[in-house]
C-alpha cells in the first residue's frame, strides 16, 4: 500500500507515518522503483495499535518498547499491564492535584465575587489573590 492509502486506512496523515517510521515505530517501508514507500497491509494494524496507545496516554517511547517486545516474538502483555498501572497512578495523582487546584481557585473566585475593587490594597497588587 502506498503511504497515502496506508495513512487513510489508519485515519492518519502521510506526515505522521513518515514521523513514526523515522522514530522506529514502523519498520522501514519497501520502496517502489519510483521511490514511493510501499507499506505492508499489516502496517495499518500497527498504526491502530499506536493510536490506541496514544489514546491511553502512553508516550511514543513506551509504545516503541511494547512494539519491540512484540517484534522479537514475545507477548508484551505484562509490560503493557505495568505501563497501564503506572498510567492509572499518574492520572489519579493528577486528578487529585486538579481537585485541589479547583478548590483553591473556587475560594479565590468567591473572595473576588464578594469583593469591591475600591477596597483593594495597592501594595498587594490585587487583594483577590
Amino acid at each position: 500500500m502506498r503511504i497515502g492509502e496506508t495513512a487513510a486506512a489508519a485515519g492518519m496523515t502521510a506526515k505522521t507515518l513518515r514521523f513514526y517510521e523515522d522514530r522506529g515505530l514502523l519498520p522501514a517501508a519497501d520502496r517502489a522503483p519510483n521511490g514511493y514507500r510501499d507499506y505492508a497491509k499489516e502496517t495499518v494494524g500497527r498504526l491502530e495499535f499506536i493510536r490506541r496507545g496514544r489514546t491511553a496516554g502512553l508516550t511514543l517511547a513506551q509504545i516503541g518498547g511494547i512494539l519491540s517486545v512484540r517484534d522479537i516474538g514475545q507477548a508484551p502483555c505484562a509490560h503493557v499491564r505495568d505501563l497501564l498501572a503506572k498510567q492509572l497512578g499518574d492520572l489519579d495523582a493528577r486528578i487529585a492535584e486538579l481537585i485541589a487546584l479547583r478548590a483553591a481557585v473556587g475560594e479565590f473566585h468567591d473572595v473576588a465575587a464578594a469583593g469591591d475593587p475600591v477596597d483593594c490594597d495597592p501594595a498587594r497588587i490585587c487583594s483577590y489573590l
